[in-house]
């Protein structure tokens, strides 16, 4: 890496950062797929893995990503948001994008981005946006790499998301609930209806365990369209998981095989349960379910996961983790965490959310493990004002204190913790302040322990 091809790669994410952003979602996949087909759909030159639901995506797509890898296959890995730096999105083989790839992707695609911009605008259309553009972006970099197979997490919803334009041969729903309720519909039933347009002709369908309305219409549009469809609890399982060294030990019964007493490097049971689904995706998509995986090819893979932000220790004497929880879902499965896998009396929570989010849910289920909650605020226009977040902490009788920036409430709360060795911090509420967190835990060196 040249700082000739970092000084590209930033200009490349300039140029998408002066898109509309993330949050600017309009259901017309038609636009995306419009450049790809200039393009000469690169998308089609990969099998696909494709991952939607409402809590887990990005932990089970890396681990389908890490297990489909340790089989050979040359992969692609495309997620949404990043932590640190955007390439971190596009991985090939494991690894964030090199920047001479991703500048050389866009120098590709830019004649047909200005193309298709002046045809939306001549329609009285909005031109690409960021993620339609970043969605072109991947897919034409993943070609270009070769890749084998790509794991393909959906942006937001399904049927109209920018992804949605790659046919997947496997389709995958992590857990199913209420969010993005203005776009996605008001009810569990109809975000799974969204989502559920993923399912492609013929394709395999694997579920985490669903509300029944989402089953439901899940199972509904598997059957539409001739796909195969298999439930965790019914056609595969997480048998078993016990706690171990920096993790747990899991036994799962797949689609094909069972798998005893594997290492699984991560924290909380919903980790387990992501891993069982991506167990069986993977079966799905090699061997059509009907081929176990080698538990050497699953050992090396479960061995090596990682969940970037996902109760992701930074810190020592005191323990800090790092938690992306954003929605009451995630909230509630990082509360359960907490209790089952950690051994300490206090928690004290570095909390800090979007004002599009349901912040009083997200503080409600994180208010039973909370003995002290430092509010503050991510670094985005979109971050919910800190002292609402207290306001909210307060009235689920939360000892609260209120920080301007995350590196004020972080230290705050380190030196709270650092009075007991009984206590510990967990930083969370959403992506960016996850983000945030890992890079000042590392430019301060929270794991050389608290100096006064």
């Amino acid at each position: 890496m040249t700082d000739r091809d970092i000084a590209r790669a930033d200009k490349v994410y300039a140029a998408l950062l002066e898109r509309q952003g993330e949050r600017w979602v309009q259901p017309r996949v038609e636009r995306t797929r419009r450049v790809l087909e200039l393009l000469d759909d690169p998308q089609k030159t990969y099998r696909v893995v494709h991952v939607t639901g409402t809590n887990g995506k990005t932990s089970t797509s890396r681990l389908i990503e890490t297990l489909v890898r340790a089989h050979g296959l040359r992969t692609g890995l495309f997620t949404s948001p990043h932590l640190e730096r955007f390439t971190e999105r596009i991985m090939v083989d494991g690894a964030p994008i090199a920047d001479a790839a991703v500048a050389d992707a866009w120098d590709e695609i830019a004649p047909f981005v200005d193309l298709v911009d002046a045809e939306l605008t001549a329609a009285g259309d909005a031109p690409l946006t960021f993620f339609e553009l970043l969605t072109v972006l991947a897919f034409v970099a993943f070609a270009d790499a070769p890749i084998d197979v790509l794991v393909l997490e959906v942006g937001m919803g399904g049927s109209w998301d920018s992804t949605n334009t790659a046919d997947g041969d496997v389709a995958v729903f992590t857990p199913i609930d209420i969010d993005h309720a203005d776009r996605l519909g008001e009810t569990i039933a109809e975000i799974a209806s969204v989502k559920a347009g993923i399912i492609k002709d013929g394709a395999a369908v694997v579920s985490a365990r669903q509300d029944a309305s989402a089953e439901a219409a899940l199972r509904d549009a598997a059957a539409a369209r001739d796909a195969t469809i298999a439930f965790e609890g019914v056609d595969f399982a997480l048998v078993e998981q016990r706690l171990a060294v920096g993790g747990q030990q899991i036994t799962v019964r797949g689609l094909a095989g069972t798998y005893e007493e594997e290492y699984l490097p991560l924290y909380g049971a919903h980790q387990g349960f992501n891993a069982a689904l991506a167990i069986a995706a993977v079966e799905a998509l090699i061997g059509g379910a009907s081929q176990a995986i080698t538990g050497e090819v699953l050992a090396e893979a479960l061995g090596h996961a990682t969940a970037p932000g996902r109760l992701q220790l930074v810190g020592i004497a005191p323990t800090v983790l790092v938690d992306a929880a954003h929605n009451p879902h995630g909230a509630k499965a990082l509360a359960t965490a907490l209790r089952e896998s950690f051994d300490f009396d206090e928690w004290g929570v570095v909390l800090g959310v979007f004002s599009d989010k349901d912040a009083a849910g997200i503080v409600r289920e994180i208010a039973p493990v909370a003995a002290h909650v430092f509010a503050t605020s991510p670094a985005s226009e979109r971050a919910e004002d800190a002292e609402r977040l207290a306001d909210l902490a307060e009235a689920q009788g939360l000892a609260v204190t209120v920080h301007d920036d995350l590196a004020q409430a972080a230290e705050s709360a380190r030196a709270w913790a650092a009075a007991s060795d009984r206590r510990a911090v967990v930083i969370a509420g959403s992506v960016i302040l996850a983000g945030q967190a890992l890079a000042l835990a590392d430019a301060e060196e929270w794991k050389s322990g608290w100096d006064e």
